[in-house]
């Protein structure tokens, strides 16, 4: 089992940034992958980015160049920092993690935090 705990959401003026920050606890071993995604209001969560173990990322086009994950193993968290940020970034920001255990593969998701961008 792996739990995930966001925090760093709130409210911003457009152009502003802010940083997200998801720490993992549990059996952070067996995690392969984490990632942040977004919902709005009677839209399905959509992917903004992704990190693997190796440190290989991907992005939603919609972010590229704005937002940047990282992660710091020593700590099992994972972070969005974002920059430049547009009314259309808000939404309820997810943090996820992807672990295999043995022939499995599991998905687990935090609680979430919400991010509002003024304009």
């Amino acid at each position: 089992q792996v739990q995930l705990v966001e925090s760093g959401g709130g409210l911003v003026q457009a152009g502003g940034s802010l940083r997200l920050a998801c720490a993992a606890s549990g059996s952070t071993f067996d995690i392969v992958a984490m990632g942040w995604y977004r919902q709005t209001p009677g839209n399905q969560r959509a992917l903004v980015a992704t990190i693997s173990s190796g440190g290989s990322t991907d992005y939603a086009d919609s972010v590229k160049g704005r937002f940047t994950i990282s992660r710091d193993n020593a700590k099992n968290t994972v972070y969005l920092q974002m920059n430049s940020l547009k009314p259309e970034d808000t939404a309820v920001y997810y943090c996820n993690a992807i672990a295999n255990v043995g022939w499995n593969e599991y998905d687990y998701w935090g609680q979430g935090t919400q991010v509002t961008v003024s304009s």
